[in-house]
């Protein structure tokens, strides 16, 4: 029990050293006198944006901060980086000009997807995808093994091909599939993995250690399923996969939904921890950053995000994405809403579930602060239905609004400069090589895509670090889904060993 007290006063000292240790960080507040409970509550908000700023000089500093960790984690495996930098060994991306049948099989969560992909040199003629649920005792439990597992996925994909080989008429022939495997792997070529560890909710415990593709691979050879897995990724490179597809232009991908992530292409001859021998031919490679693990002490952290941190699953760990994704933005929000509920308890008519972690979403934030009706009746639904606050006056919901507007406008553009401190590594931006070339980067997720101010936000952020015009002339922020499904065909299609 001492061990575990220590380890959590380390994390603590740890997640404050992060906020002490900025030049541009806020000083600490004054002690100042009491105040009546409105003007209290009112503080608090005041605070939050206080501490949230996040000006030109910070967002700057934290650009040159992630470029900084991305070529440390490029140095050396296992190095001081907090970015693992991982190599995808996807050192070709589709051109567009791809033709053909290919597969790929998405999993990722307690369904999975499989795909057909019919690419007609020049765009996607055809595209049809079935959803499978895993039952529970497949993925945890005593009879959860690797063998059942993959065996139970092989036989789902062996329908699917045959239904759409009758179907189609096709011949069969020989079938290549994209593997897209959401879970954390060792890569050690284009088409192996071993398994790390599960998350979610699976358990499978002999798989762990365990070359995914090759288990992969003997389930669909024991169906009488001729198919190679041409390639495994996630899916953020998959994201860059199908990006590129469309435009040749993209250079990076990044995944702003209930997680985030992101990949770029990068020279071969860059990436230090590369041995000569494995340097491609193409002399590119596609890098899996695992961003969201990225730490500066020019992160505007608060109190939130301490105590946030403290009591997560992973303490000390994945900093910006607990800043920035989906899965914390609601989080942030009812922690801040607790307290000025504490400071003026008629203010929100009570706690109600405000103490509930995790019961205030993303989604529910989003639409808060995008309500527009006069007397913000969105937000009051939204209190009442889900966290049992009954009777807001427009005052209240004014006070949530801002909350939600703070919270979320620090996530996007902090998500801008991790964009920018991208461009910056590969010299797209201040003085680099490339900086005249156009360079487009994909995004993907619920968060970009549904989330309207935090996205405008984020391109504005971009547009404000880059300079209106040169922004505007040179650097595309866009849409591109389903890198998990299409992003892997494509992938399959870019390293088929098709004749």
């Amino acid at each position: 029990m001492a061990a575990a007290a220590v380890a959590a006063d380390q994390k603590v000292v740890t997640m404050t050293s992060l906020r002490e240790g900025c030049a541009c960080a806020a000083p600490p507040a004054a002690s100042a006198p009491p105040v009546p409970k409105m003007a209290a509550a009112q503080r608090v908000v005041a605070e939050l944006r206080e501490a949230c700023a996040t000006p030109a000089a910070r967002l700057a500093e934290v650009a040159a901060a992630m470029a900084g960790e991305m070529e440390a984690g490029l140095a050396v495996e296992g190095g001081s980086s907090e970015m693992k930098m991982i190599v995808s060994y996807v050192d070709s991306l589709p051109t567009g000009g791809e033709e053909g049948s290919f597969y790929a099989l998405d999993l990722g969560g307690t369904n999975f997807r499989v795909l057909r992909v019919r690419l007609a040199g020049g765009g996607v003629a055809e595209r049809v995808a079935r959803e499978v649920p895993i039952p529970s005792g497949l993925m945890s439990g005593g009879g959860a093994t690797s063998e059942r597992l993959f065996g139970f996925i092989a036989s789902a994909l062996a329908e699917f091909v045959g239904e759409e080989e009758e179907e189609g008429g096709l011949d069969g022939g020989e079938r290549e599939l994209g593997f897209t495997f959401s879970f954390p792997v060792h890569q050690t070529s284009i088409a192996s993995g071993t398994l790390i560890r599960w998350t979610k909710a699976f358990a499978v415990d002999d798989a762990i250690g365990e070359d995914v593709v090759a288990a992969l691979q003997a389930a669909m050879s024991e169906r009488g399923l001729d198919m190679r897995v041409s390639a495994l990724i996630n899916d953020t490179v998959g994201t860059l996969a199908a990006g590129s597809y469309y435009d040749e232009d993209v250079v990076a991908a990044v995944i702003l939904g209930t997680g985030t992530n992101a990949a770029y292409v990068e020279d071969a001859t860059a990436i230090a921890k590369l041995h000569p021998s494995q340097l491609p031919a193409s002399n590119t490679m596609v890098i899996n950053t695992e961003w969201g693990s990225f730490a500066s002490p020019c992160l505007p952290l608060t109190e939130f995000d301490e105590a946030l941190d403290q009591e997560s699953l992973n303490p000390g760990e994945q900093t910006y994405e607990k800043l920035i994704s989906g899965m914390y933005l609601g989080e942030i929000v009812r922690r801040v809403l607790l307290k000025v509920s504490s400071r003026c308890p008629s203010l929100l008519g009570g706690a109600g579930e405000l103490a509930t972690p995790f019961v205030l979403r993303t989604p529910d934030v989003s639409a808060m602060h995008h309500d527009e009706t006069p007397e913000l009746s969105i937000v009051g639904e939204k209190l009442e239905r889900t966290l049992g606050i009954r009777g807001t006056s427009p005052e209240a919901r004014r006070m949530v609004v801002e909350v939600c507007d703070i919270v979320a406008t620090r996530a996007a553009r902090l998500a801008a400069a991790g964009i920018v401190g991208i461009l910056k590594k590969i010299g797209r931006v201040d003085g680099g090589e490339g900086r005249r070339r156009r360079s487009v980067v994909a995004v993907d997720g619920g968060l970009f895509e549904h989330y309207g101010k935090f996205r405008r936000c984020m391109e504005s952020a971009v547009r404000e670090m880059l300079g209106e015009e040169a922004a505007a002339e040179r650097v595309v922020v866009k849409l591109a889904s389903d890198g998990s499904g299409l992003g892997a065909a494509l992938v399959a299609a870019a390293h088929s060993q098709r004749a």
